[in-house]
Formats: C-alpha cells, structure tokens, sequence
C-alpha cells in the first residue's frame, strides 16, 4: 500500500466554454499523505472549493488526473465511480442546508449504510446510533430532526453521516467556518480524534489560517486558481517563500478582520516572522 492516498495532477477545470470559459483552476498538481490532513487554503473564489467538488467529482474536471489508490476518478464513468464513492466523503460548510429537514438524525446518518448494501434496517439503526454516539451527541438526539440542533451539533450530524461510509479521505470544505469559535474548536477536536482512531484523511478547504495552523501537517496555498506555494503547514505559515502568503498571514493577525478569540497559541505561531 503507497504512502500516497491521493495525488492530483495537471487538474484544469474550466466553468463554461469557448471564450466565455472560466479557468477556475489552472494546473494544480499535489499529493496527499495516506493518514495525514492536507489543507487547500486562499482566498474566496481561489479555486480551493472546485479543487474539493473535482476531487469528489461533484464536476467533472477539464483535464488532468485525480488519483485514489491507484485509480484515476477523473476519467471513470459514473457508473464505474459509483461503487467507489464510499471511500471519499465530504463534510460540506452549511450544517443546515447540506441535510435533509425531512429526515430524523438518525435516518440521516443511517442512509449511506443503506446506499452501501447494509440491508437490515436493525443494522442500519445500531450503527448510526454508534456514529451519533461517536460524534458527542446523546441518544436522545436520534430521533430530532436538523431543525432542532445547532449548527455545531449539525455539523457534528454530517460528520457522523460521512463517517457511516467508512471512508478513507474526508474532504471538510469549510466546515467549520459557520460555526463561532469555541464550537469550531470542539469539531476540530473532533476530527482529530477520530483521526486518531481511524487513520482517515483529511483534505480540509479553509480561508481561515487559524484552522489551518491547528489541524494540518501540509498546506497549499492558492490564489486566482493556481498554486502560490506549498509545503509543511508550520514552514508555510511562519516562514512563508512568496508575498501573497505573508499577506495572507497579515491579514489573519489584522484586528479588523479576525472574529471571535483566535487560541494564543495560534496567534502566537502565526505571528512569528510576521514582519518578513
């Protein structure tokens, strides 16, 4: 088994065609640790998001190679991709919107375990208990639907609903920046934890260089849809090679721009060098 779960190659995508086309990314080539958390950092409409749904293939990318294991899901049809879906899950930004207001926790978690060929419905209903569970929230959270949670406590429904594919990559686009401090504190927690556990890995899209410093081995730093710079986060982040990137982390120190209490050990770390 590689030490490489997911290599992205040349990956172009264009929205629209002809000379009305969009490059929303332009050449993007990385490679994931097998186990490790890799973010895709920027500003908005960098391309960090379409990098996500390519990957996922919620769009179907231009040109170049998304590699999992060994498979290219670029160019798989979706009847070929369907069976491999399992393996790669996403946790999507909006905690509400991205669940069904009809469907109690519950049946929302346990709904991939029926797409997966689980067929007892006891079945179904025992692990999405264990996966409500798994995530912080209380049995009696069951039966209550989205509505009913806060957007935290939603988050932590899409996580567990993700998690009942038993994937080996979870992609989290912005999945914490609905979420006020304390509680975007308390998911990626989470999300460590089960890391820990699982050796899932993480490919997590962010504006916020605070989440990226907390949770990331590796970064990648884009703007305008093409790579700026990449490397280990803590080198990234501190030492930053191009100008962009520093002006990113000026940014994320800048008072007028933060919200909430950023964690000391945080600002501490992303400010040094911060006059480079």
């Amino acid at each position: 088994m590689s030490d490489t779960i997911l290599e992205v190659d040349d990956l172009v995508v264009d929205y629209g065609s002809g000379t009305s086309a969009h490059r929303a990314v332009d050449h993007v080539s990385f490679s994931v640790r097998r186990g490790s958390t890799f973010a895709i950092v920027g500003e908005s409409g960098c391309g960090k998001s379409t990098i996500a749904k390519a990957v996922m293939r919620l769009l179907q990318p231009t040109s170049g190679r998304i590699v999992l294991d060994g498979t290219d899901l670029a160019t798989l049809s979706e009847a070929r991709l369907r069976p491999l879906r399992h393996r790669f899950q996403m946790v999507f930004q909006d905690p509400y919107g991205s669940l069904d207001p009809h469907l109690s926790a519950r049946d929302i978690v346990a709904e991939p375990l029926r797409l997966k060929g689980v067929r007892s419905a006891q079945d179904r209903a025992t692990e999405a208990a264990r996966l409500i569970d798994r995530v912080g929230l209380p049995s009696t959270a069951l039966d209550r639907r989205p509505h009913e949670f806060s957007g935290g406590q939603r988050q932590r429904i899409g996580i567990a609903r993700a998690l009942a594919s038993s994937p080996d990559l979870l992609i989290c686009d912005e999945a914490t920046s609905a979420l006020d401090v304390s509680v975007q504190a308390q998911v990626l927690e989470l999300l460590r934890e089960i890391q820990v556990d699982t050796g899932i890995t993480y490919v997590v899209i962010s504006h916020n260089l605070g989440v990226v410093q907390q949770i990331s081995e590796s970064v990648l730093v884009m703007k305008q849809g093409a790579v700026v710079e990449q490397g280990a986060t803590a080198q990234v982040l501190t030492s930053p090679a191009e100008d962009y990137t520093r002006r990113l982390r000026r940014a994320a120190l800048d008072p007028a721009t933060m919200t909430g209490v950023k964690p000391r050990h945080v600002v501490r770390s992303l400010s040094l060098g911060a006059t480079a």
